[in-house]
This record gives C-alpha cells, structure tokens and sequence, in this order.
C-alpha cells in the first residue's frame, strides 16, 4: 500500500465523523435526483392547460420513449463515477483526467449516432408504445426536439459522475436545480407563447428541455475541466473497461426493466382496478427509491476513494454505515406509508380501486426496509467495480421472481396484486441477500472480503 495515499484516507473527513459525512453527501444527491421528476410534474401540468387530450398523452408518450432509449447508457454516470473515485484514492489524478475525458467523448458520439439513428424511426417508435393519430404526430415533435439534446444528456451524465467520484455532491445539485428551472421557465414561454414568440404547444416543451440540457452540458463541463481537468490524450483511460462495464449494467438494467414490464403486465390483465391501484403504489415505489438512492451514490464514491487507496478496512467501514443508514430510511418510509396510506389513497387511486389497494399497500409499506438494503448494496459494490457480480444478482432474481409472476398472470389467484407486490419484496430480498454475503462474510472473489 503506497503510505502517502494511506495517511491521505485516514485524514478523509469520514474517519473522524462517518455519520456527518455520509449525510452531507446524501442529501444533496437526493434534491438532485428529486428534481428531475418534480420538473416533469410542472411539464405535464403545463401541458395539460392545451387543449384536448392528446398534448399530454403524447407527452407521455415522449418521455417513456426517451427514458427507454438513454437507460442504456447510465454506465456514463455510474461507471466514471466509480472509475474516477478510485483513481483520486489512489492518487492518479491523471488517471482519472483521461477517464472523465474519455467518458465526455463517447457520451458525445454516442449522443450523435442516437439522435441521427432514431429521427428516422420517430413515427414507428410511438406507434409501439401506443401513439395513434394526433397522438403520434405530437410525440413525434416532442421526440424530435428532445433528440437534439441527446449528446447534452449524456455528457452531463458522465460529467455527474465525475464530480460525484471526487465527492462533489454539491455541482450535480446547482447544476440540476438550475437547469430545471431554466426548464419551467422556458416551458411557460414557448408553450403558451409570449410577444415575438408564437405557442409551439408540446414542441415547446421539448425545446425546453432541450435547450437546459445544453446549458448543463456546458456548466458541467466547464466544472469538471475547472476541478478535474480535461485533455485530449485518452490513452490508457480504459476504454474497454468503460465498455465492459457498460455490458453489464445494460444486461442488469435490461432484466430489471423486463421484471417490471411483467408485473405490470400482470396488473394491468387482472382488470381496470388492479392497473389502477399498481400504478399508483409503483408511482410511490419509484418516488421512495430515490431517497435510497442518494446513499447508494454518495457509499459508491466513498468506498471507491478508501479501495483505491487500498484501505479495505474503511470501504468497509462505509459498506456499514450506508447499509445501517439506508436500513433506518426504510424503515422511516415504511411507518411514513403505513401512515399516509389514506392521503395516498384519496390523491391517486380511483375510488373502485379502493378495495384491491390497501392489502397491496401494506405489503410494500413492509417490504420497504429489505428494499432499502438492495439499494446499499448496489452502491456499496459500484464503488468496488464489482459489477459483473451484480448484473448476476440481478439475473438471478430477476428470473426467480419473474417466473412467479409469470405463474401468477397463469392461475390468476384471489388478491392477485397482493401477490404480485409480494414477488416484487422477493425480488428486491434475494437482490439484499446477494450482495451482503459478498461483504459479510465475502463470496467468491469479493473486492471488500476482510482476508482477502
């Protein structure tokens, strides 16, 4: 272990306050994830001042279509993040210079290639997803606009994940909140129109978004060059590295979309009631996550900087601390769920639902705390690079789980919400098991094994 890079860790502001620490990193990231979605709340409430059904349906159709595309490509983020975190504890900055400037460039020819490969394929696309008529003509525009940003999303991507590796929480947050806003602001001008600006209606909303994102491609860039640096020459910086890790989340990320593609198939076949009902339960599913989120990050960076200063003993001091921390957020959720389950009931579901939600409720209300320990140890072993290990996990119980909800959709049980919620507590159960046995005690070939 080289000394120099050992004393730096050991001065590391986690070794004197972890707690304090892991929270002033946590929660910047977590207002920065939330302000994604709140903005796409003011996007949709924009919208639907148009006339008609059809500008929000297209939205709607738009957005999907543009998260299904870029899901593929969050090792941007996910891999330079941990990438970078390692070389910073391990003392090569230049290392890390090359890693962030190699990830700049592929999320700018792959942002490229995107936007020229899909305009052609707009139409086909949102008929798949269910765009008919007017439908389809709008969520053509949309997508059309929002691909022009396409190279903007992903280096903002890689650039968070940079700034994330050397435990730069706060930019991410500036950079997120000011871009949305610029978001909201420009949506009300270029929908509705104001002086030499005519309404654009949901073509407006795109250029929106479009045009933020550029902003935030530039402010990020700008950042990283200011705190990491950026250069041309990218030897050595890993390429099939990033693109080997890219394989992996893809495949992981891939069976994890296709697990949640079949519980809501199966919800939305058992009647109009149950499809209502899942909805909702998976919209505040989805809303939970990113408070569980926000430690997996902030644990990604932390155990990547003490791994690559080769302190095996304090990565494990943060595995702890973000697997306990996370632990006690699930449970906050959980008593958080189980009390508003009627506020949450009145806001979202369809009083014929009724019936079919609150059973299914009070499982995923309970399952939160298993939950919020899959979410630890999936940021606790991207920090290790162990990401092959997790794309397994994740077929594992992606297939385990899957294969009880496909016999679920087969005999079609009494209460069958219920027990699709209750394979979905499986699903995440089995995804907690796997990566604490490669910390505690350490299978296999485990980066954070205590002997190894």
């Amino acid at each position: 272990m080289n000394k120099r890079v050992s004393e730096e860790s050991r001065e590391h502001p986690f070794v004197r306050r972890p707690n304090r620490t892991l929270l002033g990193l946590a929660l910047p990231v977590l207002f920065s994830l939330v302000a994604e979605p709140l903005t796409g709340l003011a996007d949709t409430a924009f919208v639907a001042r148009l006339s008609g059904s059809e500008p929000v349906a297209a939205l709607g159709v738009g957005t999907v279509a543009f998260s299904s595309i870029f899901w593929a490509f969050t090792f941007l983020g996910i891999g330079t993040q941990t990438e970078v975190a390692q070389a910073v504890g391990g003392g090569h900055h230049e290392r890390a210079v090359k890693v962030v400037s190699l990830a700049a460039a592929m999320a700018t020819g792959i942002g490229v290639i995107l936007m020229l490969a899909a305009l052609p394929v707009l139409s086909p696309i949102a008929a798949l997803l269910g765009g008919e008529g007017a439908v389809n003509d709008l969520a053509c525009q949309y997508m059309y606009y929002r691909l022009l940003g396409a190279p903007a999303v992903l280096v903002t991507l890689a650039c968070f994940g940079a700034l994330r590796g050397v435990q730069d929480m706060r930019t991410p947050l500036f950079v997120a909140v000011g871009i949305n806003l610029v978001n909201v602001l420009l949506d009300w001008w270029l929908i509705f129109g104001a002086g030499p600006v005519a309404p654009m209606g949901v073509a407006g909303a795109a250029i929106a978004s479009t045009a933020s994102q550029w902003i935030g491609a530039i402010w990020t860039l700008a950042v990283v060059k200011k705190r990491l640096g950026l250069t041309m020459d990218i030897r050595g910086a890993g390429v099939a590295r990033l693109m080997k890790i890219g394989g992996d989340l893809f495949v992981r990320t891939g069976s994890l979309l296709v697990f949640l593609a079949l519980c809501t198939r199966v919800a939305n076949k058992a009647g109009a009631d149950e499809g209502a009902a899942y909805q909702a339960i998976r919209q505040f599913f989805l809303f939970s996550a990113l408070f569980l989120d926000a430690f997996a990050i902030s644990g990604q960076s932390l155990v990547g900087y003490f791994l690559g200063a080769g302190d095996r003993a304090l990565a494990r001091r943060v595995a702890r601390s973000v697997c306990l921390w996370s632990l006690a957020t699930g449970v906050v959720l959980c008593g958080a769920m189980l009390l508003g389950e009627a506020g949450v009931a009145w806001l979202l579901v369809p009083p014929s639902a009724m019936a079919v939600f609150g059973p299914a409720w009070l499982v995923v209300s309970l399952s939160q705390p298993v939950g919020a320990l899959s979410f630890a140890t999936d940021g606790i072993h991207w920090g290790t690079g162990d990401f092959r290990y997790l794309r397994n996990a994740m077929l594992a119980a992606s297939l385990m789980a899957g294969g009880a909800v496909m016999y679920l959709e087969a005999v079609r049980p009494e209460h069958l919400l219920v027990y699709v919620w209750l394979t979905t507590a499986l699903w995440t159960s089995v995804r907690a098991a796997f990566g604490l046995v490669r910390v505690w005690p350490g299978v296999g070939r485990a980066p954070l094994r205590a002997d190894a």
